[in-house]
């Protein structure tokens, strides 16, 4: 069993210069913003999917410029002897989707999330939805990178949790993939592939990862092998 202790505080003067964008809807420290620059630095042509409540505010974000520096690409090689780059250009979003990856299909949305400003406005938000517009738009896929985090309470143990509050976790984080897997693989390319990012909370013991997290990623973890299976890409 392994046990990894809960994280000491760190003085202001050791944070590392990180880049950091207060309200922003997207991490530009995560794995998903990082896969997506390296697909762009190959020429790929980058489609996101932003949270509903928060897209405006990417939109918002992106006209003004707020995270070019974080946006910056490679544009050809740099030389590994010096570490010189010798040109970048920005990683370009050919569309920017509203997606709650939590609900497959309208019907699966509760009223209360439906009868919300942002849902209202951007009503075609189901991951089918999004896929069916995709393939309209640009007909399909080569690669799917599923890297989102939709559960905030991480903090509270295992044991305090409800049953709803577990349910919800599972539906949060791991079905998601499930249904963006079902939806998309009917318009993926030969040769497709999808990637799931998660962290080791589903192996190991990590006191901040409770509230049904741990659980959840390890559900997804299977998932994964699951689907590898169901959909052929082993």
């Amino acid at each position: 069993m392994n046990l990894v202790p809960k994280p000491r505080n760190n003085n202001e003067g050791d944070k590392p210069n990180l880049p950091h964008l207060p309200f922003l809807p997207i991490d530009l420290r995560g794995y998903g913003w990082a896969i997506a620059k390296s697909l762009a630095a190959a020429r790929a042509e980058i489609l996101v999917g932003v949270p509903v409540d928060a897209l405006d505010m990417f939109n918002s974000n992106l006209v003004g410029k707020k995270f070019d520096k974080s946006r910056k690409v490679l544009d050809n090689l740099f030389k590994i002897s010096t570490f010189q780059i010798s040109g970048c250009t920005l990683m370009e979003f050919k569309k920017v989707y509203g997606l709650d990856a939590c609900y497959e299909v309208p019907e699966d949305v509760p009223e209360e999330v439906k009868e919300k400003e942002a849902y209202r406005k951007n009503f075609n938000y189901t991951v089918k939805g999004v896929f069916q517009s995709l393939q309209l738009e640009f007909g399909s896929l080569d690669i799917l990178v599923h890297s989102a985090f939709k559960f905030l309470e991480v903090s509270k143990s295992l044991v305090a949790m409800s049953r709803s509050t577990y349910i919800d976790a599972i539906c949060k984080m791991s079905y998601p993939l499930v249904a963006l897997a079902k939806c998309a693989s009917p318009i993926m390319n030969p040769d497709g592939s999808i990637i799931s990012v998660t962290y080791n909370g589903s192996q190991r013991i990590i006191p901040t990862c409770g509230l049904g997290i741990s659980s959840s990623l390890a559900a997804s973890k299977n998932d994964v092998r699951m689907l590898a299976y169901d959909v052929g890409w082993v």
